[in-house]
């Protein structure tokens, strides 16, 4: 019966009923990032600063198994501005508030989406916040402890000539973390934008399939990009996950193309009777 009403309803009570969950959302950014900034110092210590120690685990492994060791990251971080530590302290503290209020977020989203559907719908999509919360917590960590500590390996380490000091303002450094997290959380997003774009007849299987070997070329160049690094292992570690997530998509629009055909099938058939 809600769901009825809430179709029902106008554009106007639909902008209102959008409302409401957008400032329920920014208000659990809001409390995680209060929480954040109360617990900055353990954060910056242990969480921001992990990926420029030699002990960090991304370069343990790597060199327990890959001999890629990293013994040392010269640099010093610095803050050239009035406002500079203040503005790194605010700004970890609201990409932390968003990363941690990221379920209730697509939460909040679902429900406004949700009675718009049909059950049956609504039922075959049951579990989306679940995995799309999955999705941008494994793409977190993706950017923190592949992508990010190879980055700053690569920058810090590079030299056009040993007589130049790196001295890293703090907000340089914080942004471009926060970048890197919060870009894997989006990147492993991609099985459920290829699912939407399915459902609406955008993509389909086929077409993936045949772009296969383009897609895999895009794939190599972002990892290029993304890692500035120019050894192979790098990019290597940063396409796999890509590959997987465009093959996982693969499979996710033919799961929908199926179930679009044999509807349709379905349908066809009552007609006829």
């Amino acid at each position: 019966m809600a769901g009825s009403e809430k179709k029902d309803m106008s554009f106007l009570d639909h902008l209102d009923e959008l409302r409401k969950h957008i400032i329920r959302s920014v208000l659990a950014i809001i409390v995680m990032t209060i929480v954040a900034f109360t617990q900055m110092k353990w954060i910056y210590q242990v969480v921001l600063l992990g990926p420029t120690k030699s002990d960090f685990i991304t370069f343990r492994v790597l060199c327990d198994y890959f001999s890629y060791c990293v013994e040392t990251l010269e640099f010093t971080l610095i803050s050239r501005t009035m406002t500079g530590q203040f503005t790194m302290h605010l700004l970890a503290s609201v990409v932390a508030g968003i990363v941690f209020a990221f379920p209730y977020i697509v939460y909040e989203l679902w429900q406004f989406v949700a009675p718009a559907l049909h059950k049956n719908e609504r039922t075959s999509i049951r579990g989306i916040v679940f995995f799309i919360s999955l999705l941008f917590f494994l793409g977190v960590v993706f950017g923190y402890f592949i992508m990010s500590p190879l980055a700053i390996n690569f920058l810090l380490n590079y030299q056009i000539d040993p007589s130049i000091k790196n001295f890293i303002d703090i907000s340089s450094y914080i942004s471009m973390l926060c970048m890197m997290v919060l870009g894997g959380g989006l990147i492993f997003q991609l099985p459920v934008v290829v699912y939407a774009l399915s459902s609406l007849g955008l993509m389909t299987p086929q077409f993936m399939r045949s772009y296969r070997r383009h897609a895999l070329v895009v794939i190599f160049i972002i990892a290029a990009v993304l890692t500035p690094s120019p050894d192979i292992l790098s990019q290597v570690l940063m396409a796999l996950p890509m590959i997987f997530l465009y093959e996982l998509s693969i499979y996710v629009s033919a799961y929908i193309y199926a179930k679009k055909e044999k509807e349709s099938e379905n349908y066809n058939e009552h007609s006829y009777e």
